[in-house]
């Protein structure tokens, strides 16, 4: 374990740069006192690792030092061939990239690694958008991806939902984002969030930009996507869900009021909702197995439904036979 740690050491300090003994405690999940601890270990072993006190101070390894790695764990090397994903490379121009490093990778293998990583390869298939959906068409992509590689200015002609739906924009862009098979750009002003596929034009400036250092894109990402949703269900329903039936679905969100089911075995919970409209039609769909007590708007929509769909099927004048 302390092996290990040592090199993750090494490698922050080879591919970072200077370091405090906080900031490598925090990156490795250790006491500063641990890390003290190490980087005297690697100083007995002979790395030239020297350390400046003060406010800008940190370790740093000596000019022209390179750890030079030889081998790969069983597990590291199936992780290499499992994180490749190849239709995102694809849709981003680096599919051929990708292929050729994984060839070079996996001709430096041993032969018993190469063996794991080709059974990763044919065991796991990563397939990132969802069912019943068309592909998004993002012709613009590799030209964003590469305005954000070389922080270059892009003029955008882009689509949003609401009036005026198309708009001119200037965007410093900061990263791409790939989620559920769709592409997000994360852009100034702001940072603000952007869908590749609903940009129309799109024309590189001539000016660049610098990216604020402590920009820290998946830390933007899980804050974007928490208030998306605090945004999206701004209101709640009170349901009684049928014994048995499980929480997922529209009923993933729910919060039983109420540990103990009522006399029937149905529990009560608390769900939130983004509108009476989307509610309704998600409610419907669970059919028997949920009954809607609140708000009274929702549950007289779906009685009403259900009324008229009783009266409808039940004068349909079908002859069932004998």
């Amino acid at each position: 374990m302390k092996s290990a740690r040592l090199l993750s050491v090494l490698l922050l300090l080879q591919t970072r740069g200077r370091m405090t003994a906080a900031q490598l405690a925090a990156e490795l999940e250790v006491s500063v006192r641990t890390v003290y601890r190490d980087v005297d270990a690697l100083h007995a072993a002979g790395v030239p690792l020297y350390g400046d006190a003060g406010h800008a101070g940190g370790y740093q390894l000596l000019d022209g030092y390179r750890l030079r790695l030889t081998g790969l764990t069983e597990g590291e090397a199936e992780a290499l061939f499992l994180a490749g994903v190849p239709g995102p490379a694809a849709e981003l121009g680096l599919g051929s990239v990708l292929a050729a490093a994984q060839l070079k990778v996996r001709a430096a293998l041993p032969g018993e690694l190469r063996a794991h990583a080709d059974r990763i390869s044919g065991r796991f298939h990563l397939d990132a958008p969802g069912w019943y959906a068309d592909a998004d068409e993002t012709p613009f992509l590799p030209a964003v991806a590469d305005a954000v590689w070389n922080s270059r200015v892009l003029h955008v002609r882009y689509r949003r939902w609401r009036a005026p739906t198309d708009v001119e924009r200037r965007l410093e862009p900061y990263g791409l984002v790939l989620k559920a098979g769709r592409w997000y750009v994360v852009a100034a002003p702001g940072p603000r969030t952007f869908r590749v596929d609903q940009i129309l034009e799109l024309a590189l400036a001539d000016d660049g930009f610098t990216r604020p250092e402590d920009f820290d894109l998946a830390a933007y990402w899980t804050a974007y996507q928490r208030d998306f949703h605090d945004r999206l269900f701004r209101a709640e329903a009170v349901v009684r869900v049928r014994p048995g039936v499980p929480l997922a679905g529209q009923l993933a969100r729910a919060v039983p009021v109420d540990a103990r089911p009522d006399e029937d075995g149905w529990l009560q919970a608390t769900v939130p909702i983004e509108s009476v409209d989307h509610a309704h039609a998600e409610f419907l769909r669970m059919g028997t197995d949920v009954e809607v007590l609140a708000p009274p708007e929702l549950r007289g929509r779906i009685a009403g439904t259900v009324a008229e769909l009783a009266e409808r099927y039940g004068n349909s004048g079908v002859d069932g036979g004998d």
